[in-house]
């Protein structure tokens, strides 16, 4: 996938807490989400990210995804797929992504998919969990693609960790 003119990259995480977010066995990440989520918006290369990225919804949050409290929605949208790179790659958020077994359970599916948008474009979760779902249904495309599509992605082939769930 080669980046058109006039777009950014969006991408779409979600995962499942394996407990509550008062539960002591996610109390580490709960405390670092606010650190993480504002490097990542200090990141050379960051556009924009969906309010409550990170958090577990409640329900009455854009970042819903269901009724189902433990489940967690990052949505965020980056100039290129470097700046996104760096950021996960390159920051204290690797040291995160390595112990993510710890706080998420493992999804038997897709849950991280990219897409391009438009400049000036912020998209939905709606719109994001679209786009996660024609992967899963589809496969890669031009509409909704991984990071193995990404022919760019130096950092992500070279750093990427064990595969704990589908990716």
């Amino acid at each position: 996938m080669i980046q058109p003119e006039g777009y950014h990259l969006a991408e779409l995480n979600v995962g499942r807490l394996l407990a509550p977010t008062d539960d002591p066995r996610v109390a580490e990440f709960m405390a670092n989400l606010d650190r993480v989520n504002g490097l990542g918006k200090r990141m050379s290369g960051f556009v924009w990210m969906m309010e409550g990225s990170g958090e577990p919804g409640t329900g009455n949050t854009e970042n819903s995804i269901g009724d189902d409290p433990q489940f967690v929605a990052n949505l965020t949208v980056w100039e290129d797929v470097a700046s996104l790179e760096k950021f996960v790659w390159g920051t204290i958020h690797k040291q995160f992504y390595e112990r993510r077994q710890e706080w998420f359970e493992i999804l038997g599916e897709q849950h991280f998919v990219m897409w391009w948008v438009r400049e000036g474009h912020c998209p939905s979760l709606a719109e994001a969990l679209d786009r996660l779902e024609k992967l899963r249904s589809e496969g890669p495309s031009e509409h909704a693609f991984g990071w193995a599509e990404l022919k760019q992605a130096s950092k992500w082939r070279d750093n990427r960790c064990v595969q704990v769930a589908a990716e």
